[in-house]
């Protein structure tokens, strides 16, 4: 009998919350499922649900309501729809009345049909009329059974061309039984082969693989010279549920031998202490030599890794170690001096509370290397970390490296060298650094540093890298600071590896004086000067000073060094600027009244109103800056002097400017910059002008452009280069081009009129027109460029000379038209006599057209036309028709056929691409005759 209080909760409508659902739903023992299955239910969306006792069994109904509303649950991960469910507490199953769907998480796969059960204890699923979906096949069968693991079907029915929406399928099976291993494989027992669902072919055994694509079977067949007839198959397979591989078969006709296997494998944690295994070996029969010759045995190909853990009883964490082996046969020639070899590389690491260890193992087997190794080998290296120790302002850091090992000569060590290009001894590395800081007194910090890196070889050879430092830092206020640094430097001996040798020897003793001041408000100073007590003074480093002043209207920057040694100057730097863009600001401060003296203050005496100016700079908008500078092996730079108007909008401001040139001395450059915005209507009218002009009076030369800017979107330009004085003989003085168009929008065009100049006789010598224009929409794109050449003093006729079409364009979705056309006029010989030579290149013209009624086209016949046509005074010179390329393409989930006719060469061919596999040619017609590449 159902139970009072939950039918009179669920009976009152549609104004129940969920929470009290869910609530009862806790009651009658839903959400305890999970410690009597191992499995968790929750209720995500129902109407009512109602306890009721049935022959000595409860059952839990829920539905979803009135108007076809359904239940929906959550097992686990898992998904469940269905209008009604009844819930068996007793025998821990689930009855999906009516519709239902099952998704299940860890598969990806959707089940629907009529009345299905799902036992929550054994994970277990059975249904009549199921249709079972993923993303790569489609199952319907009359009795569908799910077990962990496994989907068994009887009376089924399977296509994996269902993804594809089209009906009918391409092929498909109907079997008697099925047995489905979700990822893995699918196999039918007593199959039938349709095709667009009509029989054809009875199969006692189907066996169709379900892996990633990387998994899927391949094969390719093929022949041609000199190895004959050429087969290649990868066949996947699986061993239980954590190891997955593929065989690798080979065949080729006529090597000797003939036939080669292999083998891909990865494996996830298939024994203790081992996370991961790939293995990837094949054995694959030599090719012929590049003379011909036939070689005999195999080519070898391995790459073996493993990784895992052990787990240690005092270590931080688990002792991690990774192994690869590898070699690299297939390719290479007999010649090659890797051809044979098989590299090792072991590493472990652990960490223990106090320090950290490391063994480190780099070999290799094969023949002896007949070059320098470029990575040495250890054989083995063991690592020794002890961690950091600190106790109060000191810190010590020591390291430990010790091993044999295997790399290429030194050439600077002579005994490494008389052992050939490679040495093999034993190395001992130690490393420490030592840190300690303090505060001897106020103000004042103290760091002294020693870092040390020792190597020392079985050879009888050693390397020492050697700094120890002393640091003090003292600060006077808080903007005088003086810092003094002394170091020693030691870096000596020499290493019989190349990989570990030290770049040269040195011996320093650099001590440093760095002092940064404030003797006055905003002014800086500061001097830093390094002598090294070991070198010479011809080697020693110049002082550098510098001095800045930040003190409105003034600002000044500038930078000196002088090397004390040679008594030079090294190089000099200044820039002064006079400006003050608030100097137009007045600071009122009121009148103060005298105040008699009282015994709790002294008498205070009146005080007039005030005004104070922010600085004594007179004129706000101007800007005036200096600079120069000078070095030793440059020597002087043009001083320059610059004046700059501001207008109270920053945007609107000009500028003049001189450049002297020090070493001639003359005047070597004046020019003028200016840029101006209108302010009055800043969206219907805004309007921006830009100027540029410079006269290089040294050359002499004047270049300039201006531009003229509309609404942000339409432009006026012109811009000059021209040379003042020339030789008799050039007829050109420069360029002098002027330009209207527009800029940042979806449609662009621009119109240009110029070219040389000679300012000899006053006019162009060879103008053009250049025009272009281009507009973008969506799928559709138009892309217009021409030259045209006008009458000039040096040009006569008027011509285009280059036309450019560049076109993409979508009608709908079924068509589409593009291509790229240029057309360019050259002239060789003299006016009148010369000979025009016309180009007309289309790189390439395209059309596409897809075929079909469905919402994803079933075929697409494209042409493309790549030519080059060439005409000489009007005759065409190369006279061959137009030789476009036709293709079709039928597209199909699992297949694809292209048929190609190429009019250029006269050859048609017709190719079929299978899934997992390359696109097979099926033949190949043209002049020489009929091709089968499949066929010896």
């Amino acid at each position: 009998m159902p139970s009072k209080a939950a039918s009179r909760l669920f009976r009152r409508g549609e104004g129940r919350r969920r929470g009290a659902l869910l609530a009862v739903a806790s009651l009658l023992g839903l959400s305890a499922l999970g410690e009597a299955a191992a499995r968790t239910v929750r209720i995500v969306q129902a109407q009512t649900l109602e306890l009721r006792r049935v022959d000595e069994q409860e059952l839990v109904v829920i539905t979803g309501g009135e108007n076809g509303a359904q239940v929906e649950l959550r097992v686990d991960e898992d998904v469940v729809r269905a209008v009604r469910v009844e819930y068996n507490r007793t025998r821990r199953t689930l009855t999906l009345i009516g519709a239902a769907t099952y998704r299940t998480a860890a598969d990806g796969q959707t089940l629907t049909g009529e009345n299905l059960v799902v036992d929550l204890a054994g994970e277990q699923l059975t249904g009549e009329d199921v249709l079972i979906s993923d993303a790569d096949i489609e199952i319907r069968g009359q009795q569908v059974e799910r077990v962990p693991g496994q989907l068994r079907a009887s009376g089924g029915y399977f296509t994996p061309c269902a993804k594809c929406g089209r009906t009918p399928n391409d092929y498909a099976f109907r079997a008697e039984r099925l047995i489905v291993y979700p990822g893995d494989r699918l196999i039918a027992y007593r199959a039938q082969l349709l095709l667009a669902d009509f029989p054809v072919l009875y199969l006692p055994v189907v066996v169709l693989p379900l892996n990633d694509p990387e998994r899927q079977p391949r094969l390719l067949i093929g022949t041609g010279d000199p190895d004959g007839v050429r087969i290649e198959a990868d066949l996947p397979f699986s061993v239980g549920a954590s190891t997955l591989g593929t065989t690798l078969f080979r065949y080729y006709e006529n090597r000797n031998p003939s036939v080669g296997f292999g083998v891909s494998l990865r494996s996830y944690a298939p024994l203790p202490f081992l996370d991961r295994l790939d293995l990837y070996t094949l054995a694959q029969p030599k090719p012929f030599a590049s003379d011909g010759t036939q070689q005999l045995g195999y080519d070898i190909d391995l790459d073996l890794t493993a990784r895992g853990r052990i787990p240690l009883t005092l270590a931080v964490r688990d002792l991690d170690y990774s192994l690869n082996v590898l070699r690299n046969d297939i390719g290479r020639t007999e010649a090659d001096p890797e051809r044979g070899v098989t590299r090792v590389t072991f590493g472990a690491n652990v960490e223990y509370p106090l320090f950290t260890a490391a063994l480190n193992y780099i070999d290799r087997y094969g023949p002896e290397p007949t070059t320098a190794l470029t990575t040495p080998l250890k054989e083995p290296e063991v690592v020794l970390d002890p961690k950091p120790y600190t106790q109060g302002g000191f810190s010590a850091d020591f390291k430990v490296t010790a091993g044999r090992y295997t790399g290429a000569s030194n050439p600077l060590s002579r005994s490494a060298a008389a052992e050939g290009i490679n040495i093999t001894t034993t190395r001992l590395e130690e490393q420490h650094a030592l840190a300690f800081a303090a505060r001897p007194w106020t103000n004042a910090d103290l760091a002294l540093t020693n870092t040390f890196t020792g190597r020392y070889y079985g050879t009888g050879a050693r390397t020492v890298d050697l700094n120890l430092g002393v640091e003090l830092n003292q600060r006077f206020n808080d903007t005088n600071t003086l810092r003094v640094r002394s170091n020693y430097f030691r870096l000596e001996g020499t290493s019989p590896f190349a990989f570990d040798a030290l770049g040269g020897r040195r011996l320093s003793a650099p001590l440093t004086l760095d002092l940064t001041t404030v003797p006055v408000r905003d002014v800086t100073f500061g001097v830093s000067y390094t002598h090294d007590l070991i070198l010479p003074a011809s080697l020693q480093l110049p002082a550098a000073f510098r001095l800045n002043v930040n003190r409105l209207p003034l600002n000044v920057t500038s930078s000196l060094a002088y090397n004390f040694g040679t008594r030079e100057l090294e190089n000099a730097a200044f820039n002064v600027t006079l400006s003050d863009p608030n100097a137009d600001r007045v600071t009122v401060t009121p009148a103060l009244p005298a105040r008699p003296a009282t015994p709790e203050s002294p008498a205070v005496p009146a005080r007039p109103e005030t005004a104070t100016r922010s600085s004594r700079w007179p004129a706000p908008d101007l800007t005036l800056t200096a600079s120069g500078s000078y070095s030793r092996t440059g020597g002087y730079e043009p001083f320059t002097v610059r004046a700059t108007v501001t207008d109270d909008v920053r945007t609107n401001n000009f500028s003049v400017y001189a450049s002297h040139d020090i070493d001639t001395p003359r005047l070597s450059s004046v020019g003028f910059e200016a840029s101006l915005t209108t302010t009055a209507d800043a969206v219907l009218n805004p309007i921006t002008f830009t100027a540029r002009e410079n006269l290089n009076i040294l050359t002499p030369r004047i270049t300039g452009s201006y531009a003229l800017t509309w609404r942000g979107a339409y432009s006026l330009t012109a811009a000059h280069d021209l040379a003042l004085e020339q030789p008799d003989t050039v007829r050109e003085s420069g360029t002098v081009t002027f330009g209207v168009g527009t800029v940042g929008l979806a449609t662009n065009w621009q119109l240009t009129y110029g070219g040389p100049y000679d300012l000899r006789r006053q006019s162009w010598t060879r103008p053009n027109v250049s025009a272009s224009l281009r507009a973008t929409r969506p799928g559709q794109s138009l892309a217009l460029a021409a030259v045209v050449n006008t009458p000039g003093l040096d040009q006569t006729r008027l011509e285009l000379s280059r036309a450019d079409l560049n076109a993409d364009w979508q009608f709908g979705t079924r068509t589409s038209l593009s291509g790229r056309a240029v057309y360019t006029r050259t002239r060789t010989g003299t006016f009148p006599d010369d000979v025009a030579t016309d180009t007309l290149i289309l790189d390439p013209l395209r059309f596409g057209l897809a075929l079909g009624n469905g919402p994803k086209p079933g075929a697409y016949l494209t042409a493309s036309l790549r030519q080059t046509l060439t005409w000489q005074a009007g005759e065409r010179v190369n006279p061959s028709p137009l030789a476009p390329v036709i293709g079709l393409t039928i597209d199909r989930c699992c297949w694809s056929l292209q048929a190609e006719i190429d009019m250029s060469l006269r050859r048609y061919r017709l190719a079929i691409g299978l899934p997992g596999s390359n696109t097979y040619p099926l033949f190949d017609l043209t002049g020489d005759g009929f091709n089968v590449p499949l066929l010896p």
